[in-house]
């Protein structure tokens, strides 16, 4: 066979023999790179380490150090963990087998009940034995046309096979088993040292909710056992602070598939956060100047249009409904269309302005269903909106109002890490983007200006603007540490302009606003999210559900106190309840501490006596004796300081 002709990422170029491989271009490398070798890649397609390099193309040697390395590791273990359970369960059919960043997960279905993560521990003893035996890993190439046919009867490989661009199709088979594949593997199963199997969830074919649930197996494999000790130090971590944990184990809210998901039930603890944060930030708002504003989550297509969301944000809207009269309804992906509405209903005058506009907006999302998680990422939102209506010369004072008050939010809130992002569109992208260079260098312009005249740090950052203008991302640190937005200031002169909007100047002539879009907190539901998981479900006082738990040592003797100590404090706006199940003190102590209730108090006959109570916060092992009225003062000074209590 003729020599081909193979090109390194320096661009130097060598001919090699049609008949070798990647392992042989790694050894007339290096010997050190050939023993780091687990794979290669040829004109950016991954390939065999041992397959042969049948024509010229551009390679690169994939080291088990990189992240292709460890794709490869990943996919040889969740190839093993295949046939372990076809073995297992000889009836079990595989949906999607996919590695990312975080691991891999393998989507398996079984007529006579799904995978427990109680068979995990079994199967993961069956590929440590084949790791163990050093099972060799043989790779089968065939056409789509003889996969489909082996595929005959298996629904979920069969239409990834068919719906796939690919015209070959990887087997790999250990065991005597063959499974189909969806990347590249190593050899021989002694080459994996350390992996896990994680745990099992449920999780629609191709993340579709139209599609059958099937259960999804997660696990994950590192080279090296302290990277695999990280990373379940890491998941453990993200569990203790993941707000669907605790939002079910506090019973804040719930997401039921069937009956819809991606739309959040809110259960009375959960609502009752989210109400305090909502009247939280209307007062806050009212009181710096915005007229607050119910508008309808529904409206004619046409509107959205004019906006330019249906051009620009389609693929995130629903589709519209047909009212059969010609009128086409469209629940609203955004709130600025509908404040415009509100805007537009009388002629303005350059007193009004700036004109600030405010709702707790409902929005709806198109998102996948793979999409979906929690409280993060939903179908149905509502977002903290808001809307002025400047003249040209207020807008950079009314960008610094806009800060300082997300800045005395964020205060409250005590949320102290964060940064400042200047978003700007990427001039390349004329699809994406408004096209009025113009409007776009002016804008940004301002934004810029106004940071400097604020003193502030601040990063820039190309192609992350709205469609319609650019925008400062208050970017904030996850319990995990990653970043969030979760504040923006939006300038916009593109919507005034495509709906006409005018106000009537000093000199008795029409002149255009400019529209600044800000959200303080975000959506409802990603901001509680944000909460839960910052405090870990230990929310501030006046954040939390329940405030006060009152235990008396009998109900019978001390109930009557007990409840008069509740009607007290509540009629201070204290959310106080009685515990009058009559268990172990103990375990009722325990209870309320459980359920992350900061103040327990505990009434017998001293504090029955004394009108006192007996109080433990949360998070302490002793309580202090106070008198019944400290308390009750104490606890409102708590409330009162929002986040920022010292004690």
């Amino acid at each position: 066979m003729a020599d081909i002709k193979i090109e390194f990422p320096d661009g130097k170029q060598k001919e090699f023999g049609a008949d070798q491989t990647t392992k042989d271009v790694a050894e007339s490398i290096s010997v050190s790179l050939a023993k780091k070798a687990v794979a290669g890649k040829l004109n950016g397609k991954l390939i065999d380490l041992n397959a042969p390099l049948k024509h010229d193309g551009k390679i690169e040697v994939v080291a088990s150090d990189s992240e292709d390395g460890l794709s490869v590791l990943r996919e040889s273990v969740a190839l093993l963990a295949k046939v372990a359970l076809k073995e297992s369960f000889p009836s079990i059919e595989f949906g999607e087998e996919v590695g990312d960043e975080k691991g891999f997960y393998i989507d398996t279905d079984k007529e006579d009940g799904q995978v427990s993560a109680d068979s995990l521990p079994a199967i993961s003893d069956k590929v440590q034995a084949f790791i163990n035996q050093k099972a060799p890993i043989k790779h089968i190439s065939m056409s789509k046309a003889d996969a489909l046919k082996k595929l005959d009867g298996t629904s979920y490989e069969a239409k990834l096979v068919q719906d796939s661009d690919e015209e070959e199709v990887s087997f790999y088979e250990i065991d005597g088993v063959q499974v189909l594949a969806s990347g590249v593997a190593f050899e021989n199963a002694g080459d994996i040292k350390y992996f896990r199997l994680l745990s099992v969830a449920g999780a629609y074919f191709e993340g579709k909710s139209s599609n059958p649930m099937l259960q999804r197996i997660y696990g994950t494999a590192f080279y090296k056992q302290a990277d695999l000790d990280a990373d379940l130090q890491q998941r453990q971590e993200a569990r203790e602070h993941d707000h669907r944990v605790i939002g079910n184990d506090l019973d804040l809210f719930f997401v039921d598939p069937k009956a819809g998901a991606g739309l959040p039930y809110w259960m009375p603890n959960g609502a009752t956060i989210r109400r305090t944060v909502e009247r939280y930030i209307i007062d806050k708002e009212v009181a710096d100047g915005y007229e607050h504003v119910y508008t309808p989550v529904l409206a004619n297509l046409d509107l959205y249009k004019t906006s330019g969301h249906w051009d620009h944000y389609r693929d995130d809207m629903f589709p519209p409904m047909d009212m059969g009269d010609g009128e086409m309804l469209e629940l609203r992906p955004m709130n600025c269309p509908s404040h415009i509405q509100i805007y537009n209903r009388h002629i303005r005058s350059y007193r009004e302005l700036p004109l600030r506009i405010a709702e707790l907006g409902m929005m709806h999302r198109y998102e996948k269903s793979g999409a979906l998680s929690g409280l993060q990422r939903v179908r149905e939102m509502t977002l903290n909106d808001g809307h002025t209506f400047v003249a040209l010369d207020q807008v950079q004072d009314e960008f610094k109002k806009i800060l300082k008050l997300i800045m005395d939010v964020y205060k409250d809130f005590n949320i102290n890490d964060y940064s400042f992002r200047l978003s700007y569109r990427d001039p390349k992208n004329t699809k994406k983007y408004f096209d009025d260079d113009e409007m776009w260098n002016r804008s940004q312009k301002m934004l810029k200006g106004a940071m400097d005249d604020l003193g502030l740090d601040y990063y820039e950052a190309e192609g992350e603007a709205a469609f319609y203008g650019p925008k400062l991302d208050i970017q904030t640190k996850t319990a995990l540490g990653n970043d969030e937005t979760m504040s923006t200031i939006q300038l916009d002169f593109m919507l005034p302009a495509r709906f006409d909007l005018k106000y009537v100047g000093a000199d008795g002539e029409n002149h255009r606003p400019v529209m600044i879009h800000r959200g303080i907190v975000g959506t409802m539901e990603r901001f509680i999210a944000y909460l839960t998981e910052i405090y870990k479900g230990a929310f501030p006082t006046w954040l939390a559900p329940k405030q006060v738990k009152i235990i008396p040592v009998s109900d019978d003797k001390h109930g009557d106190y007990a409840d008069s100590l509740s009607k007290s404090l509540r009629s201070a706006g204290v959310r106080a309840e009685v515990d009058h199940r009559g268990e172990k003190m103990n375990y009722l102590i325990r209870d309320a501490q459980t359920h992350k209730i900061p103040y327990t108090l505990v009434v017998g006959d001293d504090e029955v006596a004394n009108k006192s109570v007996s109080v433990r916060e949360y998070g302490e092992d002793k309580s202090e004796s106070m008198s019944a009225d400290q308390f009750k003062d104490k606890v409102l000074d708590d409330i009162a300081h929002y986040s920022n209590y010292k004690g």
